[in-house]
């Protein structure tokens, strides 16, 4: 529950919804799905095998549809694209199936090489596969990962309790998808705050021809004035910025020890009232 004494978490702005979308293996149908995103205003992560990029200069056969991009053209998409850049295992195995060692070396060799080509710090993943066990979740942890999506879907728009067992709202083929899509943009949440999370992988969009799906749902959910759209990374550190808000013992002050503005709703006999929020630093 994202509450603080009477307080319930808002996102920057005081908005009570978060968009944000996850795809991954860094295919040359990213290009056209960043393109949508940027034209909506939507954000988001794209989850990469350092040690998949395609050779430079690489000529697919016809009829290919998972085509990997090369280093240079991973380095023209999202370098700077405002997109993060996140984890997918070194070379995309069924992590549950190493042993530890071997997991590790996958995932933390995977986020060196990210960090050193794309500068920054890398935090965050996805499941290769979407499988894991609790030893995985452990060496996640040991590498300096702090989230790590699944292929679970919720069908709804909580924020995860745990987040290196991440489940989305859905996969884009989801039936699903559009009645979601418009209980999200229509209905305002008014205690706990909301998070629609979209995940997939773009090549999808041309093996099954529905590119239409993810333009439809952009254009639907992009452009809104109460709606926060971020990457994973960016929810992650806000949700747990806002935990280590401290309360005074009578429940009247309120201090704020991270470097981050926080913004709250006050929680008055069941209903929510008045949004504010408390700058980095900040007593109140």
């Amino acid at each position: 529950m994202e509450r603080k004494g009477n307080l319930w978490m808002r996102f920057p702005g005081g908005k009570a919804k978060a968009l944000t979308l996850s795809y991954d293996d860094g295919v040359e149908q990213d290009v056209r799905l960043m393109e949508v995103m940027k034209k909506h205003g939507l954000k988001g992560t794209f989850n990469l095998n350092s040690g998949l990029f395609a050779p430079e200069e690489t000529v697919y056969p016809a009829g290919t549809i998972h085509r990997r991009m090369s280093r240079s053209q991973v380095l023209a998409l999202y370098k700077d694209s405002g997109m993060e850049v996140a984890a997918h295992g070194l070379t995309h195995p069924f992590l549950e199936q190493l042993t530890p060692a071997e997991c590790t070396r996958e995932v933390i060799t995977d986020r060196e090489n990210l960090e050193r080509e794309f500068g920054g710090i890398v935090r965050g993943m996805a499941y290769p596969f979407g499988t894991f066990s609790d030893t995985v979740v452990e060496c996640l942890k040991a590498c300096g990962i702090v989230y790590s999506r699944t292929v679970i879907s919720s069908g709804d728009f909580r924020l995860p309790k745990d987040w290196l067992r991440l489940a989305a709202t859905c996969h884009h083929d989801d039936p699903r998808l559009m009645d979601l899509a418009a209980r999200f943009v229509n209905e305002t949440p008014k205690q706990e705050p909301w998070m629609f999370y979209l995940w997939g992988h773009s090549y999808e969009f041309e093996a099954n021809g529905n590119w239409d799906r993810i333009e439809a749902f952009a254009e639907y959910t992009g452009g809104k004035d109460d709606i926060w759209y971020a990457t994973n990374l960016e929810i992650y550190d806000y949700t747990e910025a806002y935990k280590q808000l401290i309360i005074s013992a009578d429940g009247t002050r309120l201090y704020n020890p991270t470097a981050h503005t926080l913004w709250y709703s006050m929680a008055e006999f069941g209903s929510v009232g008045q949004c504010g929020c408390i700058r980095p630093g900040e007593e109140i």
